[in-house]
């Protein structure tokens, strides 16, 4: 057996149920990175959890374990989007670019779900479009609904989506910054994704890529709130499953290298696949992401170079 391999547990993939033997890398114990400890609690024991990360064989989509609920992460959350300037620059650049290519006016409906405190769609009002955020964090979704932003305070799952969808709340855009690692009930999101989407509508999901996070050997961007770490391929597979197609895709420079992918319903055929697409994918089985053994050389890479005297 590989000495990647483990045998101690039933750990199963989140997408695709297969048992996961493989370790991609495993970071020891920490804390989690969101929650802070309060003067009072200095004297207290922190909750430490496993950092270890696992590569499934079947779908190769890198994950952590969910040790701790999102409910207990996430719903008193401590990040404010629009505390960074530069990321309020990409987020209006982002509408710009989302209006003039798909022909965003007063008539058509914008979701962005994990839409925190408004920081984006802030730039979709001021142009006159309606739009809804979903976000479970109550403290920055209260700041949200401040600003005039409508907000509904719940985990986008299957049953939301089609609450949502049955009050004739469906997305001409639907967006997705920054929330596809940090959910543990990948196929309901994903699924409550496609519910949510119009028929001819477009959704946009960006997320780090882990191309760049392996080739950067970032392992200090691996952590508890990021439940997965996706390849383009992998991405692909499991917004397939959910029949939903990815026409295009972005590399952008956000959090290290992240991606920008683009997706219709498989329906939807006035949207032909991009070259974007094909070439990435091919650029990723050139680097071996449909082989487990590529993923195994990332430990290695990790560990502290030894030190001669």
């Amino acid at each position: 057996m590989h000495k990647n391999s483990v045998t101690t547990n039933n750990v199963v993939c989140r997408f695709c149920g297969a048992i996961l033997h493989h370790t991609f890398v495993d970071l020891g114990m920490s804390p989690l990175c969101e929650s802070y400890v309060k003067a009072d609690q200095l004297n207290c024991m922190e909750p430490f959890y496993p950092l270890h990360v696992y590569v499934c064989e079947r779908c190769f989509l890198v994950q952590l374990q969910e040790y701790v609920a999102p409910d207990h992460i996430f719903r008193e959350y401590a990040y404010f989007s629009s505390y960074s300037d530069t990321w309020l620059q990409h987020a209006n650049r982002y509408t710009d670019m989302m209006v003039e290519r798909f022909q965003l006016h007063g008539g058509t409906q914008v979701i962005e779900i994990a839409s925190n405190d408004g920081y984006l769609l802030q730039y979709f009002v001021a142009r006159g479009i309606p739009v809804l955020g979903i976000e479970p964090a109550i403290n920055v979704a209260e700041v949200a609904i401040e600003k005039g932003i409508p907000t509904v305070m719940k985990f986008l799952g299957e049953q939301v989506a089609r609450e949502l969808a049955n009050e004739g709340k469906r997305a001409d855009l639907l967006i997705g910054n920054n929330v596809l690692a940090q959910v543990p009930d990948l196929n309901s999101f994903v699924e409550g994704m496609k519910i949510l989407l119009a028929p001819q509508g477009v959704i946009t999901v960006e997320f780090p890529h882990l191309m760049q996070l392996i080739e950067e050997n970032q392992f200090d961007t691996i952590y508890h709130e990021h439940f997965s770490y996706f390849s383009f391929i992998t991405a692909e597979k499991i917004f397939t499953a959910h029949g939903l197609t990815i026409f295009d895709v972005e590399e952008l420079s956000t959090h290290g290298g992240s991606l920008r992918i683009y997706a219709r319903h498989v329906e939807d055929t006035c949207k032909p696949i991009g070259q974007r697409v094909q070439e990435l994918r091919a650029r990723e089985q050139a680097a071996g992401f449909t082989q487990l053994k590529s993923y195994f050389l990332f430990a290695e890479k990790v560990k502290e170079p030894s030190v001669s005297f």
